[in-house]
């Protein structure tokens, strides 16, 4: 007897078609589940960044009229005094510091031969120290080059000269002021120990009595 299957349906494998859609639905549903726990945690963070901006924004606030409060409690003419005090004691903190000995080795160094200096005279303000020197040469270019050495040195910014003139022996004065700033002090060499000296009994024959 022959046997013949006559359905046209094709055989499909139903149960591996419904386990690959239930894979598919719960990776979908355990990534929107990760997605929903990172938008949280994210609205929370942003939460508390703000919360923590406006806290120290306020503080900023708060210590801002404190510091105004204090400052219009405070006497400015007191606070003036203090101040031209501190100013007055640096001064003279630079001018007890101060080393003519260094000051006078670079005049010495930059002077050209016919020029003279009758007078050194420093001033102290405000943590600067200008240094005025009354200057006579017997042509001007001479002055002029211990302008241009006192520059070159480095010590020596801000020059000017004033009140130039020629006196009856025809020598050329003039006043010069300059910003004036020390050079540091060269290295002290460092210090040789001392040689010990020789023990009492060197030099004597061994065995002498003594």
């Amino acid at each position: 007897m022959l046997r013949t299957n006559l359905s046209t349906r094709p055989f499909y494998n139903e149960r591996a078609v419904h386990a690959i859609a239930g894979g598919l639905a719960l990776l979908l549903v355990v990534v929107t589940a990760w997605q929903v726990s990172r938008v949280i945690r994210l609205s929370r963070t942003k939460t508390e960044l703000n919360a923590a901006i406006t806290r120290d924004t306020n503080e900023i606030e708060h210590r801002t009229r404190e510091a105004e409060q204090i400052r219009r409690g405070l006497n400015q003419a007191e606070l003036a005094a203090v101040a031209t005090a501190a100013r007055e004691a640096n001064d003279l903190i630079a001018q007890r510091t101060f080393s003519w000995t260094r000051l006078f080795n670079q005049l010495e160094a930059t002077l050209p031969e016919d020029v003279m200096l009758t007078s050194v005279h420093p001033e102290f303000t405000d943590g600067e120290t200008q240094v005025n020197l009354d200057v006579q040469g017997r042509r001007s270019d001479e002055i002029d080059a211990f302008w241009d050495r006192l520059g070159k040195t480095g010590s020596f910014d801000k020059i000017q000269w004033s009140n130039v003139d020629i006196s009856e022996e025809g020598l050329h004065r003039m006043q010069m002021t300059a910003v004036y700033t020390e050079p540091a002090a060269a290295p002290r060499p460092a210090a040789v120990a001392p040689v010990p000296a020789p023990p009492a009994d060197a030099g004597k024959p061994t065995g002498v009595p003594r």
